[in-house]
């Protein structure tokens, strides 16, 4: 090896591998837990231009909304508000238009799903990233060569025992075709891919850089061909359908009506067609391709597609209406894949997130959304621990959690393609369209329930692989019908009592690393609930309660676990001293909402939508990434203690 390729070391507390979507959701959490150091790979040397993912689900908007970077997407994208059947007439098998439904359930979130293309979306996680993570940095052109895990130092909370060596390509090395049939495997993936089939003697120049990284984490987020997975040895599980399907991003010319609603088009004997309008008047058509060549391996041969190919299969289907376009900005094909990783971590020091732990068809829209979501799950579990305020033992529900979501994902994914890709003669059409409105909630990714752990304090037998997570013992109770332990907080609107400004509850409670305590204190006028908040601010303002003691030393009161609280008194007849001060802290104007008529805009009755008695009120604990880990009574302070005794670091003596 020449002089020029230096063999440079250094620590870091996390590895990002692949500059993704998945990836940027990780260095984005990790951004805000300060003093943590943390690199960010990727081989190839730009952001995504063409095609790739191009929808984000309900779910994945209101996590956006908790870093402040909804509006952005909102703005910039196509809002899609409903779908369209089209089926073959029995009589002539021409197609027409059968039924016509909401996009999304109505009521499931305060967002809809919109379609805006990836490298918009990495672009925002970049600026996010330039204001509040300036030592978080995608470095382009650097691909890992190997990595090994010293397994006697995987529980010592200081130890670096992930070594990963860097390889700093030439620029030539790290480009990437966005368009045509270098796209590897149909989609275009971070590509931090080194094989021995490897011929290409730039990745191989002499003047290549090395460099040895000691990690304490690594987060190995680069795609279905992913090089991480691959030298921990774990293998994807699962199948390749026969379903092919080609892709075309085009500005269309059609005399079809619905070309600007989202549509799910059966023909009679040519195959099907989705629909996905798309922003600045471009729409994606995912086209069933049913006559393609073959490898021996029975795998589609990519090189013999073409977008004429692709196009005219899209012809054949839409018939009698007449499709071609003006423009077309990306083409790819694919032969449909749903499988499973068989493990998401190693030694919970590695971890594997978004496509290289699973793969699936497109078309439902989640591989991007089920993809930040994993490192969603992850980041700030991996940043409380590197701060030293969560035990290790919170790792392992990483992959407890979302491996069941993959498979429940692969399932889902299945009965979705069939019904889609079958023939109007070998499938119910009406059984599609209840299909597609019944999973809705599985779609938008508001109906993800985490199973009993830890993390999670519900009836444990609801939890048939607990093996290491275990939950704390806690009482049945049915306090917050609508609030499921184990689901994300849904958000509905209260007023704020200093200032009588309406907020959605989740835009009080920012992605930023705290958990919260949210009290529904009900209505203070009656006597017997206001000694009940009172005798709950009396426990609040103790030294030793949780609110002080995973706090640590120096830092402000809901710094680490934020106190707030709903009432439903009139909040004309109230004041802020009617509350202890523990749910009211000085000069803080933010922490005490009311559930009351506002002024300008519908009484939203978040206690009725929250189904929380107003003579009785509960308590409830939501998590750094907002689902609900636990819903109690007022008086239940113990029970709250011994829920954060498992997942917190005491920081004071």
């Amino acid at each position: 090896m020449a002089a020029t390729a230096a063999q440079k070391s250094s620590d870091v507390d996390v590895l990002i591998v692949g500059a993704g979507p998945a990836g940027f959701m990780s260095a984005t959490w990790l951004s805000n837990y300060t003093g943590l150091k943390v690199r960010f790979v990727e081989k190839r040397n730009t952001k995504v231009f063409a095609g790739q993912a191009d929808g984000l689900q309900c779910r994945t908007l209101e996590v956006f909304q908790s870093f402040g970077m909804a509006q952005k997407a909102l703005n910039d994208a196509n809002h899609m508000w409903e779908i369209c059947f089209w089926d073959p007439e029995p009589e002539t098998g021409i197609i027409k238009r059968t039924a016509r439904i909401p996009d999304m359930t109505p009521g499931i979130s305060r967002f809809t799903q919109v379609v805006l293309h990836q490298g918009n979306i990495e672009q925002y996680f970049i600026d996010y990233l330039k204001e509040h993570g300036d030592n978080i940095k995608v470095e382009r052109g650097v691909l890992p060569e190997s990595i090994s895990i010293d397994e006697s130092k995987v529980d010592d909370n200081d130890a670096y025992p992930v070594k990963v060596t860097l390889r700093h390509l030439p620029e030539e090395a790290a480009e990437v075709e966005q368009f045509g049939h270098k796209v590897q495997n149909g989609l275009f993936r971070s590509a931090n891919l080194m094989t021995e089939k490897d011929d290409d003697k730039s990745l191989n120049a002499d003047t290549d850089v090395r460099e040895t990284i000691n990690c304490k984490y690594v987060i190995g987020c680069d795609g279905a061909h992913s090089w991480v997975r691959r030298q921990l040895g774990y293998k994807m599980e699962g199948e390749h359908t026969d379903y092919v399907w080609g892709v075309l991003d085009i500005v269309p010319l059609t005399d079809f009506p619905d070309i600007r609603h989202r549509c799910a088009i059966h023909s009679e004997n040519n195959g099907s067609v989705m629909v996905i309008p798309r922003e600045n008047g471009l729409v994606r058509l995912y086209i069933q391709l049913s006559d393609v060549e073959r490898l021996e391996n029975g795998m589609v041969d990519r090189s013999k597609i073409t977008p004429e190919i692709i196009s005219k299969c899209a012809q054949s289907i839409i018939a009698p209406y007449k499709l071609t376009y003006e423009k077309i900005s990306w083409f790819t094909a694919y032969q449909i894949g749903q499988r499973v990783c068989n493990n998401f971590s190693a030694n919970d020091r590695v971890f594997l997130a978004g496509d290289a732990c699973h793969t699936h068809s497109p078309k439902a829209g989640q591989g991007m959304n089920i993809s930040m979501m994993d490192t969603y799950n992850l980041g700030w579990k991996i940043g409380s621990v590197l701060t030293g305020r969560s035990p290790r033992n919170i790792l392992k529900t990483y992959q407890y959690e979302r491996r069941q979501i993959a498979n429940d994902l692969i399932n889902f994914d299945r009965k979705f393609a069939k019904l889609f890709s079958g023939k109007p003669g070998e499938i119910d059409l009406e059984e599609f369209q209840k299909v597609f409105a019944i999973s809705h909630l599985f779609a938008s990714g508001t109906g993800v329930e985490y199973d009993a752990s830890n993390l999670i304090a519900k009836d444990p037998s609801t939890a048939p692989n607990l093996k290491e997570v275990v939950p704390p013992v806690v009482k049945a109770k049915d306090l917050a019908a609508k609030i499921p332990v184990g689901q994300r907080f849904m958000s509905y609107k209260a007023m704020n009592q200093s200032d009588a400004r309406v907020w959605h509850l989740q835009d009080v409670m920012p992605s930023d690393g705290r958990w919260r305590f949210l009290v529904f204190a009900g209505n203070i006028k009656d006597a017997e609930q206001n000694r009940r908040v009172q005798k709950l601010g009396e426990y609040l303002a103790r030294p030793d309660a949780f609110t002080y003691k995973y706090t640590p030393e120096g830092a402000e009161y809901n710094s680490a676990i934020q106190t707030l609280t709903v009432h439903c008194a009139p909040r004309t007849e109230v004041e802020l001293d009617d509350f202890p001060r523990a749910l009211r802290p000085e000069h803080d104007y933010w922490s005490l909402y009311v559930d009351d008529v506002p002024h300008h805009e519908p009484h939203t009755k978040c206690y009725e939508q929250y189904g929380v008695d107003p003579k009785r009120g509960c308590v409830v604990v939501i998590r750094p990434d907002g689902y609900v880990g636990y819903v109690g009574d007022l008086e239940d302070t113990e029970e709250v203690e011994k829920y954060f005794s498992q997942v917190l670091i005491p920081q004071r003596k």
